[in-house]
């Protein structure tokens, strides 16, 4: 097919159907999901804001977690704004330029999140492995260089979707069944062969993130060797404490995804609706719990969080005095 009709076979725009068969519901929907992004907001900025004011967190272990949250951050925010819209304003209308760019942040912001992940079992395996090469190999241009990797991976693995589905006419099919604009959500529509897209789609990514969580589990095998042979009862107690929040963290990113792309893939026999909530409450959830987790169970961020409420109410209280 000549490349002109190619081109008007590309329609203009789109349009979000949100939760197929909830449509009723979806001024419910957004309550909650508004809520949980308000507090996405609320708790990945106090991270990031803690971190940046409080020197002593300005190491390799908080500038990852700093990492993890601005992601978390870019994950929600790609999505949920126009999802709202959508439920509130039945604005479900969006251009196929700012389809393609929501397409390409969600899945940039979760293959950055994954190399992120990686990083911080990596900071923990030198951490407790090798404690007094620590300095020497998490340096800050270490670390710098680790969130250009990051940013590079994505945009080189993720990127080629984009024109994947540019050269593929869509006949006037435009609905798309979901809250927002996902790479195989968007093919599904297409009346040519998608096997290009299948492959890549699938094969690729995938991929990437199974090596992710591969060095993520090597690492973790070392670092249990390493503290099953530590001495001290304490010093194991301290690096199990340490841990245990990256491993909490790391649960709440690839099970939900794993989940989401399985039953996507392979429940044909789960109702469609069904999917879509899935697939909503993964973008939701691992932002909204990052922060939580890391402030409950990272003493030093407790601290520092309290230290900057306890300053700010003290501030706030000498002005109204």
């Amino acid at each position: 097919m000549p490349p002109s009709n190619l081109t008007s076979l590309t329609p203009a725009a789109f349009i979000l159907a949100g939760i197929p068969g909830m449509e009723e519901s979806h001024l419910w929907i957004s309550i909650p999901f508004c809520s949980v992004y308000l507090v996405i907001l609320l708790g990945n900025g106090v991270v990031l804001f803690v971190i940046r004011t409080e020197r002593g967190l300005h190491q390799p272990m908080y500038l990852f977690l700093a990492m993890l949250a601005v992601a978390d951050l870019a994950l929600s925010t790609t999505t949920v704004p126009k999802m709202l819209a959508l439920f509130w304003f039945n604005a479900g209308e969006i251009s196929f330029g700012a389809c393609l760019t929501q397409m390409f942040f969600l899945h940039f912001s979760f293959s950055a999140e994954s190399v992120i992940l990686v990083a911080m079992a990596l900071d923990r395996f030198v951490a407790i492995c090798y404690p007094l090469r620590y300095a020497a190999v998490l340096t800050p241009s270490a670390v710098a260089k680790t969130g250009l990797v990051a940013l590079l991976r994505s945009f080189c693995i993720i990127f080629p979707c984009v024109f994947l589905l540019k050269r593929l006419p869509f006949c006037g099919h435009k609905v798309v069944p979901h809250t927002y604009c996902e790479h195989m959500g968007i093919a599904r529509l297409a009346c040519a062969d998608i096997s290009a897209n299948i492959l890549y789609g699938l094969a690729v990514p995938i991929a990437a993130v199974v090596v992710d969580v591969i060095l993520v589990a090597v690492s973790y095998v070392l670092i249990l060797l390493a503290l099953f042979r530590l001495p001290s009862r304490t010093a194991r107690h301290k690096a199990f404490n340490t841990c245990g929040s990256h491993v909490c963290v790391i649960f709440l990113f690839y099970v939900p995804a794993f989940f989401t792309v399985l039953t996507h893939r392979f429940g044909q026999e789960i109702p469609h609706h069904v999917h879509i909530l899935l697939a909503n409450l993964y973008v939701l959830f691992p932002p909204l719990l990052n922060p939580v987790v890391y402030g409950v169970r990272t003493q030093e961020i407790k601290e520092k969080v309290v230290k900057v409420f306890i300053s700010g109410t003290g501030s706030l209280y000498s002005l109204t005095a």
